[in-house]
C-alpha cells in the first residue's frame, strides 16, 4: 500500500489578540499534511505541523522547504506503515530538529492506520463517553481585560485557571490573582501561573515569595530555559511548585531527557507534543517522569482542531487526574469544524458532529 503525502499551509486567525510575555499574536500558521493510500481510495489521514513562533526548534525561515524535502523523500519510498515500523519511519525520515514535522506526520500515519476517521487512539474520550478536565487560559492584557477573561472562564464552568504573568505590571498581575482568591479559595478554584521565563536570577525569589500568598498550584517556567543550576535551586526551594516546559524543548535523546529531569527534579513537567517531536517522544518524557516521581500534564501549542484532536486523544489514554491544557480550539475564527466541544471546563469529542476538512487530494504531490 504505497502511501503518498501532500501538505498545505493554513493560517489561523485569532478571535482576539493573544498576549504572552514574548509578545502579542494575531495569527499563526500550521502546515496540514494529508496521507493517502493508493489501495484505499477515499481514505486519508490528517496531521498538523505547527511550529510555535519564538519557541519551537523548527521555527525557522525555510521551514516549508524542509517540510517539502521530507515529503518528497516520503513519496519516493513507497512506504507501508504498521505499528512496528511507525517509529522507524519517523526517526529515519524526519530529522530530530524538525519536531513539529515528526509530530504532524505521526498524527497522519496514526490516522490512516486506524481507517482515516480521525480516531487515532480509542478511549472513553474518543468514544464520546468521557471528557478531559482542562484549565481555562487567561491571556495577558490590561487589568480590566484579564479580569473579564477570568469572569468568562468561571461562567463556562472552569475550576482551574491558568494566567500568564511577567509581561504587564507585576503588582497588577498580583491584584488579579488576589481578586480571584478573595472570592474563591484553593478548594474551589485552582490557580496556575505561567511566567514563560520572564523572571530573572535577581528577582525570581522575591516574585515567588509574593506569588505564594495566592495558594497557587504551580508556576510554569519561572526563568529562561538553559540555566540549570539556577533552575535546580528554584525547583528545590520555591514556595510555589515549579512546572517546566520550555526547559524540555530541543532535548531529544532518552539519556539526555533522563539526565535533565534527574538534575532539575521539578515537581511537574508540561508536555507539548508538537514541540517535543510527537507522541513517541512525549511518551519517553512521561515514562521518565513517572520513574522519578515527577507529576506531568499535556498541553496543546496553538494547533488547529486537527492537531488538538490528536493530542487530546493521546492524552485521554493516560487517565491523568490533573487538569490538562487543551483549550485552544476556540481561539480561532477559521478553525476546522470538528467534534471537539468545550463543556463545563471539560473537552469532549462529540462524534455526532461531522468533521469539515480540506480535501488536498488534488494538490500537487510534495
Amino acid at each position: 500500500m504505497p502511501l503518498k503525502i501532500v501538505y498545505k499551509p493554513h493560517t489561523l486567525h485569532f478571535r482576539r489578540e493573544a498576549g504572552t510575555s514574548r509578545g502579542v499574536l494575531t495569527q499563526k500558521t500550521s502546515w496540514i499534511v494529508m496521507i493517502t493510500d493508493s489501495e484505499k481510495p477515499g481514505v486519508a489521514g490528517y496531521g498538523e505541523c505547527g511550529p510555535l513562533p519564538g519557541l519551537s526548534v523548527d521555527d525557522i525561515p525555510d521551514f516549508e522547504a524542509q517540510l517539502a524535502d521530507v515529503c518528497s523523500i516520503f513519496n519516493e519510498l513507497d512506504l507501508e506503515v504498521f505499528p512496528f515500523n511507525l517509529g522507524i519511519i519517523l526517526e529515519q525520515l524526519i530529522p530530530e530538529n524538525l519536531p513539529s514535522v515528526r509530530a504532524g506526520i505521526e498524527m497522519a500515519l496514526l490516522d490512516i492506520m486506524n481507517g482515516g476517521r480521525r480516531i487515532l487512539f480509542k478511549s472513553g474520550f474518543s468514544g464520546s463517553e468521557e471528557g478531559i478536565l482542562m484549565n481555562g487560559l487567561i491571556w495577558m492584557g490590561s487589568y480590566e481585560n484579564m479580569l473579564a477573561q477570568v469572569e468568562e472562564k468561571l461562567s463556562q464552568g472552569f475550576t482551574t485557571l491558568k494566567m500568564k504573568v511577567g509581561a504587564i505590571d507585576f503588582a497588577q498581575e498580583c491584584r488579579i490573582l488576589e481578586a480571584v482568591r478573595e472570592r474563591f479559595d484553593k478548594d474551589r478554584i485552582t490557580l496556575r501561573v505561567d511566567a514563560n521565563g520572564a523572571f530573572t536570577a535577581e528577582n525570581v525569589k522575591e516574585k515567588l515569595a509574593r506569588l505564594s500568598a495566592f495558594d497557587l498550584h504551580s508556576i510554569e517556567q519561572p526563568v529562561k530555559a538553559g540555566q540549570h543550576e539556577l533552575t535546580a535551586e528554584i525547583c528545590a526551594s520555591s514556595p510555589v511548585p515549579v512546572a517546566l516546559d520550555e526547559e524540555l524543548i530541543g532535548v531529544a535523546a532518552y539519556r539526555e531527557k533522563f539526565a535533565l529531569l534527574k538534575k532539575l527534579m521539578p515537581p511537574f513537567i508540561i508536555l507539548k507534543p508538537t514541540l517535543l517531536g510527537g507522541f513517541s517522544a512525549t511518551s519517553e518524557w512521561i515514562e521518565i517522569a513517572n520513574r522519578l516521581g515527577i507529576g506531568w500534564w499535556i498541553t496543546s501549542a496553538l494547533e488547529s482542531n486537527i492537531g488538538l484532536n490528536a493530542i487530546a486523544q493521546y492524552t485521554a489514554r493516560f487517565n491523568n487526574p490533573l487538569p490538562q491544557g487543551l483549550g485552544t480550539g476556540q481561539l480561532y475564527t477559521n478553525n476546522f469544524r470538528s467534534p471537539l466541544t468545550v463543556e463545563n471546563g471539560h473537552l469532549y469529542y462529540r462524534k455526532e458532529i461531522a468533521w469539515e476538512l480540506p480535501d488536498y487530494a488534488l494538490a500537487e504531490p510534495a
